[in-house]
């Protein structure tokens, strides 16, 4: 009886097993269903997220910490390509600390599998990092990675830089749909960092624009040149994210270049130097009338550095204020700390533009300026002529008159009054005389300001001393300093540049000259052999009297590298 039902209970069994398997089968399908579902919600929301930012630092973040989250990896980094196509030129990382940074030491640049995804911008995924034939280990401190994947960024048609996925969490291997997740984030990634330099660039046009507003009301509402100047170091450095600033204005008849204007790191070293044209980044600017752009100031070949004034510094460009057509009013140097990144060719290009509408706003400025001095002088020359054909007449009959009616005075005290009335008379014509000359007189007319001569005697000391010293000129040395000081100061300083070249068998000299309300001070120092005790000193003699007769003074010491240190001052005339 037992044995007939055993087939019937064999054909219930079979249909269940397959039910089984049937359901199982289609709740792993549900739940692959529901895990893509949860990825693709994951993947929109990475999609959003990175778009909505428009800081463009704050979006490579957002990109990076999402390509993590996508993809379930302990670390992930996104390196943004340099101007030349090779190197990373920054680095963004999730999964590693600060200190864990700072120990590894700088960020990579480019080399290895990096490298790899940077000549051959195709997704690469691996199991194993080190079996790659460019991979070639990681520095100390790095901690271990084994899967990799790596997806490339484009803007446009450009690679701008390329995610790196790693270490993949519970052990599993990246796969295809890894591959596809990431891809589809980096195409999103691509117009959101597009966006974002869109509107970074908008916003710096914007601060362009205000501050070239700002200069051309400054200048326009009557602010002096050393303010205007000022700002427009400021803002341009500013702007640029630069550690230094700097104008430079040319100087006639002397083919120098002197510095008016340095704000930031170091600029005590700038201020006042007279720079030549031919071995300085600014003289390069200002004789080619285009930008010069140094990836390294220090290690720039075409870069004297002397006097040392570039410490901490790396990426600089000098662009010329002006243009060729207009002429070249000076230069304007920017120069970024060391590690920065280089300044760019939009950057420069939107400098000179800048620089180039500075130079606009300071000609319209002295246009208004000549204007205004021609309506000064012709007001001084109709108050002269005034003087000259109203009130000396006037003067001059009321004498005559008082002469006159003198002689028919007994009384001896009054016609002595009406003496003296006339003589002071006669005494404030010859005052109004002197002050219709000094209204119709034109002052420094064909005279050569102090700066000029100082460069002038330097340049052509020069070839006597076999090489160029340097100079550095600080305040207002053409307006406060008188001729008949200014004299003194040129002959006292071709004596000490003559003094040096014959004695002092020196390889470097520097000059300063500094002028204030108070007093006018030259200093030369040089790396010489010094003074010698029983040496010839009536050079020395003559500038020491020449100080004395002022009301000043020679001092005579050390310099710091060993040589001279001639230090001759005199107080200047009180207004």
């Amino acid at each position: 009886m037992g044995s007939p039902q055993e087939p019937h209970e064999a054909r219930v069994r079979l249909p269940q097993l397959r039910l089984d398997e049937l359901l199982e089968e289609l709740q792993a399908r549900l739940d692959a269903a529901r895990g893509t579902r949860d990825r693709v919600h994951s993947l929109l929301e990475a999609v959003l997220s990175v778009g909505r930012e428009l800081d463009l630092e704050q979006a490579l973040r957002s990109i990076v910490e999402a390509a993590a989250v996508l993809v379930d990896s302990e670390y992930a980094a996104l390196g943004v390509i340099g101007p030349d196509g090779r190197r990373l030129s920054a680095f963004h990382t999730v999964g590693v600390t600060e200190e864990q940074i700072a120990r590894i030491g700088p960020f990579p640049e480019g080399h290895g599998i990096l490298g790899e995804l940077i000549r051959h911008p195709e997704p690469l995924r691996l199991a194993k990092l080190s079996e790659h034939p460019a991979s070639y280990g990681f520095p100390p401190n790095h901690p271990p990675m084994n899967t990799f994947l790596g997806v490339p960024i484009r803007v446009r048609d450009q690679v701008f830089g390329n995610l790196y996925l790693t270490e993949k969490r519970g052990g599993a291997q990246f796969d295809e749909e890894d591959v596809s997740v990431t891809s589809t984030l980096a195409v999103a990634a691509g117009v959101a960092i597009d966006n974002a330099r869109l509107y970074e660039e908008s916003r710096l046009r914007e601060r362009w624009l205000q501050a070239n507003a700002e200069i051309t009301y400054d200048l326009m509402s009557g602010g002096g040149r050393t303010d205007v100047l000022g700002l427009i170091a400021e803002r341009a450095g500013e702007i640029t994210g630069s550690a230094l600033a700097a104008v430079a204005l040319s100087m006639e008849d002397t083919g120098s270049l002197t510095v008016e204007i340095a704000v930031g790191l170091d600029s005590e070293a700038h201020r006042g130097l007279v720079l030549p044209r031919e071995t300085t980044l600014m003289g390069l600017a200002f004789s080619t009338v285009a930008p010069a752009v140094s990836a390294d100031v220090l290690r720039d070949d075409r870069i004297s550095l002397d006097p040392p004034r570039f410490q901490g510094l790396g990426p600089a460009v000098a662009v010329p204020i002006g243009t060729g057509e207009g002429g070249v009013r000076g230069v304007l140097l920017l120069a970024r700390e060391a590690g920065r990144p280089s300044f760019s060719a939009t950057e420069t290009e939107t400098l000179q533009a800048f620089a180039a509408q500075a130079a606009v706003a300071m000609e319209l400025a002295e246009r208004r300026q000549d204007a205004e001095q021609i309506a000064v002088l012709e007001d001084r020359d109709r108050i002269a002529r005034d003087l000259h054909d109203l009130a000396i007449q006037r003067l001059f009959a009321t004498g005559m008159t008082l002469q006159s009616a003198g002689r028919f005075i007994d009384h001896p005290e009054a016609s002595e009054r009406v003496v003296r009335a006339v003589d002071d008379l006669d005494e404030t014509i010859k005052i109004i005389r002197s002050t219709i000359f000094g209204l119709r007189s034109r002052e420094g007319a064909g005279g050569a300001g102090l700066r000029a001569r100082a460069v002038r005697v330097v340049g052509e000391a020069a070839p006597v001393l076999g090489f160029a010293p340097s100079m550095r000129m600080e305040g207002l040395v053409d307006t406060v300093v008188p001729s008949e000081i200014a004299d003194h100061v040129v002959a006292v300083l071709s004596e000490a540049l003559t003094n040096i070249a014959r004695h002092a068998r020196a390889e470097r000299a520097d000059i300063s000259l500094k002028a204030d309300s108070r007093q006018v001070r030259l200093t030369v120092t040089d790396n010489g052999v010094g003074i010698p005790s029983d040496g010839r000193r009536s050079g020395l003699r003559n500038m020491a009297e020449r100080a004395e007769q002022l009301g000043g003074e020679l001092e005579l010491g050390k310099s710091p590298e060993g040589g001279t240190a001639l230090v001759w001052w005199v107080p200047l005339p009180s207004e």
